[in-house]
Formats: structure tokens, C-alpha cells, sequence
């Protein structure tokens, strides 16, 4: 099975057919996608400029897509890095038990779904490198009220998404399923009371 770095190489081998070349970048996206597959397709292509069903897009902007997922993805490898180098100082000085971030960053080990977006025409519209520097930037501060991405207050929680961990809050202004790290407790119970009040609703 081929990886990332070698499907990028057959993005860019201007031998390739179009078809080929367009294909590659999809498989990158089961390697490295952010949003999950069919959201960081949309966002790529809608960045990029082409159709997410044009078979043949031009060259030039199926390299802008890819090195729009490339320095993405280096953003977030360098934090994957120093995010096992930190658990090794911690097990090495007897902190074993993991916390709320680690359990978070297992589910997104290998940079899927970082910042799942379950509706996959809704997502941030800003470079995915930039979004990733602002998530990384709120797990490593005082969780807050906002969406780490657009500062968006309104963050309701689904208890359907289609993606592990099945439930969280989700941020009704750009999309993402919000880390639960960075959102204080005062702002998950009013997550988890949009929910109660929505269904509360649908029952009435």
C-alpha cells in the first residue's frame, strides 16, 4: 500500500495522466485529511478551484491542493512529535495516567478527522495548516468558551456523528466537531443543553 509521501510523488509526476495525478491526491486523503475524507475533498477542491467530480482537473491546480494538504500535514506532524515526546518525559517521571488530550489525540492519531466536520460542505474556509496551528495552538492554553477556529460561541453537541467519538460538540459556525480539551466546562454543559432543548422540542 502506498503512502503519503509516494501518492504526493504521483500527484506531481507530470508523466502521469490527469486522471492518475487526481486519483493520487484522493488517495492522500486516506492517509492525511483533517476534516475527513469527503470534507477535506470539498475543501480542497473548493480552494483550489476546480470540481470535486471533474475527472481531469488542470495541473497547476491539483498541485495547489496538494501542497495545501502537504504543509498541513507537516504542521501537523511536528505536533504529533512533540506530543510523544512530551508522554515520554511525563511516563518517565511516573505520570502514566493519560488526560483529556490524550484521549482526544487517539482518536486522530494520523491526522484523520483532527477537526472532523461531519457535514462534508461545511468546513472552515481558511488553509488547512492555519486551522491546525489555531487547534494545536487552544490544546495548549486554558480551555475556553469558543471555537477555537472561528470563534464562534454557538456549539452544539451531536450525539450522531459518523465518526469516533461518535458524540461531541460541534461548532455551528464553521463546522468542526470541537476538541473537548479546549472548551471549559461551562461551555460543554451548555453544549450538552442545546442538545436536551433541541430534542425536547422535536418531541413537543
Amino acid at each position: 500500500m502506498a503512502g503519503f509521501r509516494s501518492l504526493a510523488r504521483q500527484v506531481r509526476d507530470p508523466h502521469n495522466d490527469l486522471a492518475l495525478r487526481r486519483y493520487s491526491l484522493r488517495k492522500c486523503l486516506e492517509r492525511f485529511a483533517p476534516y475527513g475524507h469527503r470534507a477535506t475533498w470539498d475543501h480542497l477542491c473548493a480552494r483550489a478551484g476546480f470540481g470535486p467530480e471533474d475527472r481531469t482537473p488542470e495541473p497547476d491546480r491539483l498541485l495547489a491542493a496538494l501542497d495545501e494538504l502537504e504543509e498541513a500535514r507537516a504542521v501537523w506532524l511536528g505536533y504529533e512529535a512533540e506530543f510523544a515526546d512530551r508522554r515520554r518525559r511525563e511516563k518517565h517521571h511516573g505520570l502514566r495516567r493519560p488526560g483529556t488530550v490524550d484521549h482526544w489525540h487517539r482518536c486522530t492519531w494520523g491526522g484523520c478527522g483532527i477537526a472532523w466536520c461531519d457535514d462534508p460542505h461545511t468546513h472552515p474556509a481558511e488553509p488547512l495548516a492555519d486551522v491546525l496551528r489555531k487547534l494545536i495552538a487552544a490544546l495548549e492554553r486554558e480551555p475556553g468558551a469558543r471555537c477555537p477556529v472561528c470563534t464562534n460561541t454557538d456549539i452544539a453537541w451531536n450525539s450522531e456523528l459518523g465518526h469516533e467519538p461518535w458524540s461531541g460538540p460541534v461548532c455551528t459556525g464553521c463546522g468542526i466537531l470541537v476538541p473537548q480539551p479546549v472548551l471549559a466546562p461551562d461551555a460543554l454543559i451548555r453544549a450538552r443543553q442545546s442538545a436536551l432543548e433541541g430534542r425536547a422540542l422535536v418531541r413537543a
